[in-house]
């Protein structure tokens, strides 16, 4: 039988290594989400690293194909493997959203060029929407049309990432700036690996992909109200810590290359009293978000994605009936 308390000790040790961001803002979770927050961030970056960190192409696709095959059943999982799926079960979360972020990691084993706006937001999708998907089953949000506010958080995050690691990208045969926008400005993929591509370009293309991020980031932003308001601050503090990331770049006029952008303790702790603010307003009644399906025009048919469809409005408030429920995060 797994001894599931050293699997959470185990991930609640790789979070507190890895990510910074979330480990501040975890501080807000109650320590069951909290462990089972590090538990799912266990299980992408064990994914994440069996490419990051293969010696060869070969390898760490067997790697990635090896986890998929646990996840599914197929083989004997290892112990981390058991009590995610596990995790996955009792949340009533599908394991199409954990097999989606295998293939967007799968994608990235060998050189990488991504072709346009629509193809880089798929790939968002997968690496870090899914773990949207997967964290309302932890924050315990079950309105179906959260769903997609969730998306929006986890695609922004991701462009975030993409916007800060250029160079670091770059030096893994990895390039994520779209080439229909390297095209318009004159260069290409190629260029960028050898960093022949103007860094005036770049910034540009930086600073274009921040202005779509912060689109996703206000969509999530209006959906903060579908998670019960006891875990609903913490995920505002880690959107607001990860968007100072952004701030960073534009005070650089968008240059990625001019070091790795991290946000300062000061510009952190202010963000989070941003979230604190943004946190007491949600818990004011108001009518029910509405998704823009604009956003996800080009991800409508992946999974928990918006594709249009009207659904049915339950309520026509989100959160306040939360704050007056009996038992903490009822509905």
């Amino acid at each position: 039988m797994v001894d599931r308390a050293r699997v959470v000790a185990e991930s609640r040790a790789v979070l507190a290594r890895h990510a910074r961001s979330f480990n501040l803002a975890g501080r807000f979770l109650g320590r069951e989400q909290l462990d089972e927050a590090a538990v799912l961030y266990a299980f992408c970056r064990l994914v994440d690293d069996l490419v990051d960190e293969a010696t060869d192409l070969e390898s760490g696709t067997r790697a990635l194909a090896e986890v998929e095959a646990e996840l599914r059943g197929e083989a004997p999982p290892r112990p981390l493997i058991e009590v995610f799926a596990a995790q996955l079960h009792d949340h009533d979360v599908e394991r199409a959203a954990a097999l989606e972020l295998i293939a967007g990691v799968r994608s990235d084993a060998g050189p990488v060029a991504i072709a346009d706006d629509a193809e880089l937001l798929r790939y968002c999708y997968r690496v870090a929407g899914t773990v949207g998907l997967m964290m309302c089953g932890v924050l315990g949000v079950r309105a179906p049309r959260a769903r997609a506010f969730a998306l929006d958080l986890g695609i922004a995050m991701q462009l975030t990432n993409v916007c800060r690691d250029v160079a670091e990208d770059a030096d893994r045969g990895r390039v994520y700036l779209p080439r229909a926008r390297l095209a318009q400005l004159g260069s290409d993929s190629e260029a960028l690996l050898q960093r022949r591509t103007p860094r005036a370009a770049i910034a540009t293309i930086v600073l274009d992909l921040l202005e779509l991020a912060d689109r996703h980031y206000a969509s999530a932003d209006a959906g903060m109200r579908f998670i019960p308001w006891p875990s609903r601050l913490a995920i505002l503090v880690a959107s607001r810590v990860y968007r100072a990331i952004g701030l960073v770049l534009r005070a650089r006029d968008g240059d990625a290359l001019a070091g790795r952008a991290v946000a300062p303790p000061w510009l952190k702790l202010a963000c989070s009293s941003a979230a604190l603010l943004r946190f007491g307003l949600t818990l004011l009644p108001a009518p029910a978000p509405r998704h823009d399906p604009a956003l996800h025009r080009h991800i409508a048919d992946l999974p928990g994605a918006d594709d249009g469809t009207p659904r049915p409005r339950k309520s026509r408030f989100a959160g306040f009936p939360r704050l007056i429920s009996s038992r903490p995060g009822g509905g």
